[in-house]
């Protein structure tokens, strides 16, 4: 069987909100980022004849349910349910269903209006060892799994609060120049270091905030992209799922057990990328998938938190990051990172944009299981002309 290549050929997302009003619900903002990923791809509803859906907060409804409310008739369909790598697990998931001939043109879409409500609902039922073990504790959710995990971190690699910070800092001004950011008021290293703690170590920016939205990306064969616009290809896509049965320290992702194969398939090194999208639920994490990644010289993450991201601003999170863009779920975040990769590499960003980029390295991370996140993915993506 000959291989049809695929593509990622428009990107849409919903407005993003902390409180939904009167009559927003995640059909809604679901339905929002899906015609508008439709419009920026220039694909008819008619023609599209795959999707995957991940979502915390679709039930009662399923993917297929979704389908019916969209007007969508299918031969391909996915719904996923971990969490921050959902996305990239989507990704890998359309990307063979284009290649194979089983659809196409695929949309991939994720969304959540939970409310604040709702996410600590979800926070302390997420498994049975959170809802028996975590939960009774008055844990807080995974801002209180995190903060051991940080605090080990710290002490392993050196790592001072004010380190965090720069990272916290850089996301912000990215998502200054982002006009869907929620959050886009510059932010200083003092306000950074009075932040309300929320779980020692972590204070108010550092934990991700919960918004309510959605982000849509399609994909289908290069050619289908919009006359004038590069596609954007993946050179390379590798997942891993319970990489240490919960039996380590939480300092390296399932991306360590990965990362030499994924940069060998996609023929290029760390050193070759332009811009990073990594999800970033914390600080911490943005760290850990980085090394993972090898993208930070001699494990030095100290050095790179103030020289790197500090001093020279490295490109990483250019639409502003979760931290400062806002967390419409973990499915729909990880998309969000995706989809800024998708217009860096277009040369769409805007104000954002970094200069004739043509590599990208996209992350997702979730599915806190009981002590830190249990799934991984990861992705190269480059600029197609």
């Amino acid at each position: 069987m000959t291989l049809q290549r695929a593509a990622i050929i428009g990107v849409g997302q919903s407005a993003y909100t902390r409180r939904p009003a009167p009559g927003q619900s995640t059909h809604t903002f679901i339905r929002d980022a899906v015609v508008a990923a439709l419009r920026d791809a220039e694909v008819d509803a008619r023609d599209v004849h795959g999707m995957a859906v991940a979502s915390f907060s679709l039930a009662p409804d399923t993917a297929v349910d979704l389908a019916w409310k969209l007007g969508l008739s299918l031969r391909w369909l996915l719904q996923d349910t971990n969490g921050g790598s959902s996305a990239m697990n989507m990704l890998g998931h359309a990307l063979r269903g284009i290649e194979s001939g089983a659809a196409d043109v695929i949309l991939v879409v994720g969304g959540d209006a939970t409310g604040l409500g709702g996410y600590g609902k979800i926070a302390a039922n997420y498994n049975i060892a959170t809802r028996d073990h975590l939960a009774p504790l008055g844990h807080g959710g995974p801002n209180g799994v995190y903060a051991l995990v940080t605090s080990r971190q710290m002490k392993k690699y050196g790592l001072e609060k004010s380190d965090y910070g720069h990272i916290a800092i850089a996301q912000r001004a990215w998502a200054a120049k982002n006009p869907f950011a929620v959050y886009r008021t510059p932010l200083t290293m003092d306000e950074y270091l009075a932040a309300p703690m929320v779980a020692d170590p972590l204070s108010r920016y550092d934990c991700v905030p919960v918004i309510a939205g959605a982000q849509a990306i399609v994909l289908a064969h290069p050619a289908r992209v919009p006359r004038g616009r590069a596609a954007v290809g993946v050179r390379a896509h590798r997942a891993s799922f319970n990489y240490d049965n919960q039996a380590g320290d939480g300092l390296q992702t399932g991306i360590s057990t990965f990362a030499s194969d994924l940069w060998q398939a996609a023929g290029v090194a760390p050193r070759d990328v332009d811009v990073a999208s990594i999800y970033d639920d914390y600080p911490s994490m943005v760290l850990a998938q980085l090394d993972d990644l090898g993208m930070i010289q001699d494990h030095d993450l100290a050095r790179f938190c103030r020289r790197d991201i500090g001093e020279r601003r490295w490109r990483i999170n250019t639409w502003g990051g979760m931290l400062s863009a806002g967390q419409p779920g973990g499915p729909a975040g990880g998309l969000n990172a995706i989809s800024e990769a998708v217009l860096q590499l277009q040369h769409r960003a805007g104000e954002r944009q970094v200069a004739n980029a043509r590599l990208a390295v996209a992350t997702g991370y979730g599915m806190t299981m009981y002590r830190y996140g249990g799934t991984a993915a990861a992705a190269i993506l480059e600029r197609i002309e």
